[in-house]
């Protein structure tokens, strides 16, 4: 039986994990935070009076504990993962879930072992936003879907330890997978390295009935974007989390042919009102709400894996400049 207050861990407090420290508190469930840092773990601890420590073995050995939350660098995510569960706790893991489909398939059978939950911090899926777009596209409000494009970029930091296919691209393919309901066919992954890795980004993603999509990564672009664009034989949808006054628009644009002639129809762009709410902090209920009520996660295991299917198949390519990646859709396997 779940207790209903303090009982999660977040392990890892830096860039995210603060953030993550910040919503649990602020919900009233946090029992301790774990960093290698002492200084920081510090400075947090004293900030939200909540116990820290620097070592998750700490962390797995304290019965209250019944959840962990890692926000650790991307490649300490299977091993920690592996290790809360074997411990017998519930887990939110941030994206992506593993570097390798290999560890994500060996996490979920130990999932599944254990009986514990897992959820992958796929944030994007928590936002009013996306929620709205998703209900208009079931609602038949676009039409049947033809197109979709996602660009995620900035001048931010530049990261040494993994490239931006697998820092930035994980928001966008979980994204598009979740309005085509399936794995792409193909996919081709075009990028370049100006410093110790890919900087930049672009995979181009096939679908089952001619649907096709492609996402453009950059941590070196002069401006931030974070746009989803949808395009339907009816209309056209855009979702920019950037904007401060129209995060989602409603295009109610299509062509329709005369004979050979196309017919352009065009209409008004409507922004679609959405409820104030921050997307962190619904995630994090929504992980609560799974812990206590034992239900599977939006974004769990299946998600994570479906994300890190087209992760490897998109750096395969990457690494092949260029080559068409096939997934065979029953096996869940690569041919180039």
């Amino acid at each position: 039986m779940y207790c209903q207050n303090k009982y999660i861990a977040v392990v890892g407090c830096g860039y995210w994990g603060k953030n993550l420290v910040r919503s649990f508190a602020q919900l009233g469930v946090l029992r301790v935070i774990c960093d290698a840092s002492y200084t920081t773990v510090k400075l947090l601890s004293e900030q939200f009076d909540v116990p820290c420590v620097t070592d998750f073995q700490q962390v797995l050995s304290l019965p209250e504990v019944q959840a962990v939350v890692i926000a650790t660098p991307a490649t300490t995510h299977a091993d920690l993962v592996m290790q809360a569960l074997a411990a017998g706790k519930d887990v939110f893991v941030e994206k992506p879930l593993a570097l390798t489909l290999g560890n994500a398939l060996a996490i979920q059978t130990l999932a599944n072992k254990s009986d514990r939950l897992l959820m992958v911090g796929h944030l994007l899926e928590y936002h009013p936003a996306l929620v709205t777009l998703r209900q208009l596209v079931a609602d038949g409000k676009l039409g049947k879907l033809q197109y979709l494009y996602s660009n995620r970029l900035s001048f931010g930091k530049v990261r040494t330890e993994e490239n931006v296919l697998w820092s930035f691209a994980p928001h966008d393919i979980c994204n598009i997978l979740g309005f085509t309901g399936e794995l792409p066919r193909r996919i081709q992954a075009f990028g370049s390295s100006l410093n110790t890795v890919e900087d930049f980004c672009t995979i181009n993603l096939e679908f089952a009935d001619n649907i096709k999509a492609h996402i453009f990564v950059s941590w070196l672009h002069p401006f931030k974007e974070h746009r989803l664009v949808v395009v339907g034989d009816r209309a056209m949808a855009v979702f920019d989390d950037v904007s401060t006054d129209a995060k989602l628009c409603l295009y109610p644009q299509r062509v329709e042919f005369q004979g050979h002639l196309p017919i352009l129809h065009k209409d008004a762009k409507q922004i679609i009102p959405l409820p104030q709410a921050e997307p962190l902090l619904l995630e994090c209920q929504h992980f609560l709400h799974c812990v206590q009520n034992r239900q599977q996660p939006v974004t769990g295991i299946k998600n994570g894996i479906d994300v890190l299917t087209v992760l490897e198949s998109a750096q395969a390519s990457l690494t092949t400049h260029g080559t068409i990646i096939e997934i065979d859709i029953r096996e869940k396997c690569f041919v180039s």
